[in-house]
C-alpha cells in the first residue's frame, strides 16, 4: 500500500510546472513532552497524522507531516519531547529530536504558555541558540485557552519569549485551531525557495502498517493510567486485505511486567476490548474499509532498556 520510490519520482511535478517562486523547506517541531507538537502539525495538515494523548513522550519516532498547496510545500519533522532520559529508549527520542534541529530551514518550538517555563524548556532554548545564527525559530505559545488568569498568562508568554528573544511569539490554542492560520502564515514566510520533495497528495512518510500500529498504541494510551504507558510498544503481525470491504489485521501489544498484562486486559478481556473497539473504529476511517482487528498482549519484560529488543521494535540506538 505504500509507493515505490520510482513512483513517488514519477509523480513529482517538473520544476517549470511550479509556480514563481515557489517555497519549501523542513521544519523541525521541538518542544517538551505533552506541550502540543503533534496537534499543532494535525492542526495544519488538516488531518490526524500523529498520535496525540494526554501522555507526556507520546512520539517515539520521527513523524513527517507533508503540507502542500500551489505555492509551497512544508515537510514537518514532528520530534518526541526533549526531556532527561532514563532509558536507551530515552536516549533514542532525544537523539530523534537533537537530530531534527541540525537539517532544519526553520525550528518551530513549541511550549505550554499556561504555565511559567521549566528547566526543559530552558534547555531545549540552548540547544535552538546553537542553530539560530542560521535557522529562522518561531515560537508557539500553546495551551493559552488553560489559563485562567489574564496577568498570569502574560507574564508567561513573555517569559517564553524571553527563551529566544531573536524568535516570533505567536498564541495558539491548538485544540481549538486558535492561532493556526497565524503560524503557518509565518512559516511560509520564513522558507526558501525551493522545489517540491513529494508528491502533493502525500501526507506522511510512515508506512501504512506503523500508522496502524501506533493508532492501537494511542488508545492504549488514552485508556491506562500512568504507570503502564511508557512500557507499552506495539506492532503489526499481520495485514491481509481479505476482500474489496474487508482487511484483516493482527498487532501485538507489548508490556514490561506480568502485571501491566492485565491491566492491559482488564477483568473479563473489558479494557481490552475498548482498546480494540476504538481503535478499530479509527483504523476503519483511514483505511476506508472494514477491519477485523485481533489485538495480543505479550509480555517483553523490560524492552526499554533491552537493545536487541528496541532494534527489533524499530528504535535505532544512539552511539
Amino acid at each position: 500500500m505504500t509507493d515505490q520510490p520510482d513512483d513517488l519520482l514519477a509523480q513529482l511535478p517538473d520544476e517549470d510546472a511550479l509556480p514563481e517562486g515557489h517555497k519549501s523547506g523542513f521544519v523541525a517541531v521541538i518542544g517538551r513532552p505533552n506541550v502540543g507538537k503533534s496537534t499543532i502539525m494535525n492542526a495544519i495538515l488538516g488531518e490526524k497524522i500523529a498520535i496525540v494523548s494526554p501522555k507526556p513522550q507520546t512520539t517515539r519516532l520521527r513523524q513527517l507531516g507533508i503540507y502542500t498547496r500551489p505555492d509551497v510545500q512544508i515537510v514537518f519533522v514532528d520530534t518526541p519531547g526533549i526531556h532527561n532520559p532514563r532509558t536507551p529508549l530515552g536516549e533514542f527520542m532525544v537523539s530523534v529530536a537533537v537530530d531534527a534541529l541540525r537539517d532544519a530551514d526553520v525550528i518551530l518550538f513549541v511550549v505550554d504558555a499556561s504555565e511559567p517555563p521549566t528547566h526543559e524548556d530552558r534547555s531545549i532554548a540552548n540547544l535552538i541558540h546553537k542553530a539560530q545564527d542560521v535557522t529562522p525559530v518561531i515560537i508557539a505559545l500553546n495551551k493559552t485557552d488553560l489559563a485562567t488568569d489574564p496577568d498570569q498568562l502574560a507574564a508567561n508568554l513573555d517569559a517564553h519569549r524571553a527563551l529566544v528573544p531573536v524568535a516570533e511569539g505567536l498564541p495558539t490554542a491548538a485544540l481549538h485551531d486558535q492561532g493556526i492560520d497565524e503560524v503557518l502564515a509565518h512559516l511560509v514566510a520564513r522558507l526558501p525557495e525551493g522545489p517540491r520533495y513529494y508528491p502533493e497528495d502525500q501526507l506522511s512518510d510512515i508506512t501504512v502498517r506503523n500508522i496502524v500500529a501506533e493508532i492501537v498504541r494511542e488508545k492504549v494510551l488514552m485508556n491506562l493510567e500512568q504507570e503502564v504507558p511508557h512500557g507499552v510498544a506495539t506492532e503489526v503481525n499481520e495485514f491481509k486485505q481479505r476482500s474489496e470491504d474487508m482487511t484483516y489485521i493482527s498487532v501485538t501489544v507489548y508490556v514490561e511486567r506480568d502485571s501491566h498484562k492485565g491491566i492491559v486486559i482488564g477483568k473479563g478481556g473489558k479494557m481490552l476490548k475498548t482498546i480494540s473497539q476504538e481503535a478499530r473504529e479509527e483504523i476503519e476511517k483511514f483505511l476506508e474499509t472494514r477491519v477485523y482487528l485481533e489485538l495480543w498482549v505479550k509480555v517483553l519484560k523490560n524492552w526499554r532498556r533491552d537493545e536487541n529488543a528496541l532494534r527489533r521494535l524499530g528504535y535505532r540506538i544512539p552511539r
